[in-house]
């Protein structure tokens, strides 16, 4: 049983599976934006240039509230995106916690004299072509 959580730890945690929950949380957050947007601005004015409705008949009230609910849906996008990014923030820290960095081996240098990125085994500089052999690195 233990190993079976742990698989399904290391599956649920993955990146793929993580960044797909977060496209389907941000992608149902703007379909209500989408929705909002056409019921609120799009389909009033449709009925207005097809004669459906009189704009004199629409009071401001009713033109504020379209309005709110607009901003209302953008804020809940807005709010629910930055909560997931902070959620994720936590889970990528959470998930870095314990484990060791590699240690990388050194492939390239910086050549004293131009400051360009060489290869470590380099002997003479390909961008200014200055020797560098008894040339002293300095570690970063």
């Amino acid at each position: 049983m233990k190993k079976f959580l742990e698989e399904f730890k290391k599956f649920a945690l993955r990146g793929n599976v993580m960044d797909m929950a977060i496209g389907i949380i941000i992608g149902g957050a703007f379909t209500d934006i989408v929705k909002s947007l056409t019921t609120n601005f799009i389909n009033p004015i449709l009925k207005f240039c097809t004669g459906g409705t009189d704009w004199k008949f629409y009071p401001w009230s009713e033109v504020s509230g379209y309005i709110s609910a607009f901003v209302g849906s953008v804020l809940n996008f807005i709010l629910m995106a930055f909560i997931l990014f902070c959620l994720m923030r936590f889970i990528t820290k959470a998930m870095s916690i314990g484990r060791k960095k590699k240690d990388v081996p050194k492939t390239k240098k910086i050549c004293p004299f131009c400051k360009n990125e060489i290869d470590i085994d380099a002997t003479r500089c390909g961008f200014c072509t200055s020797e560098l052999d008894g040339v002293v690195e300095d570690d970063e």
